[in-house]
């Protein structure tokens, strides 16, 4: 089973939706988990509300930093947004995602970040798939 981390700067949107994915599409091929570079603490209401609409329930999840990966490897290390400010997490594969942090955008907008990720997160599972 691969292990994926999916990182970003607050870890309450982009890192989140993310793992969301990968937990959702995934299934027993993946371990996903997330983390902030600079935690907030807390889920954006908008992430709750874009994933309920997809069904899935981010209540269960928390905001979180690195410090639980610090020194331990992952196979895959997704970065969004965070680039030099993200600490190096020990990674076999690194890619990092240009996606815009949905923050302060429409809840429109907002979904369109949402399917964004989920793309990704499904080229990603593809290419894992594929690299067996």
């Amino acid at each position: 089973m691969k292990t994926v981390l999916f990182v970003c700067v607050e870890n309450s949107n982009r890192s989140q939706m993310a793992e969301a994915f990968a937990r959702m599409h995934g299934g027993d091929r993946m371990q996903a988990a997330s983390a902030g570079s600079r935690p907030s603490g807390r889920i954006n209401p908008k992430a709750i509300e874009a994933m309920k609409e997809v069904g899935y329930d981010l209540n269960a999840h928390s905001s979180k930093g690195l410090e639980a990966f610090n020194g331990k490897a992952v196979d895959v290390a997704v970065t969004m947004g965070c680039g030099d400010e993200c600490p190096l997490v020990v990674a076999g594969q690194r890619e990092d995602w240009q996606i815009p942090d949905p923050r302060e955008m429409s809840p429109e907008e907002f979904r369109g970040v949402r399917d964004l990720i989920e793309q990704k997160v499904l080229a990603l599972i593809s290419s894992i798939d594929g690299s067996h």
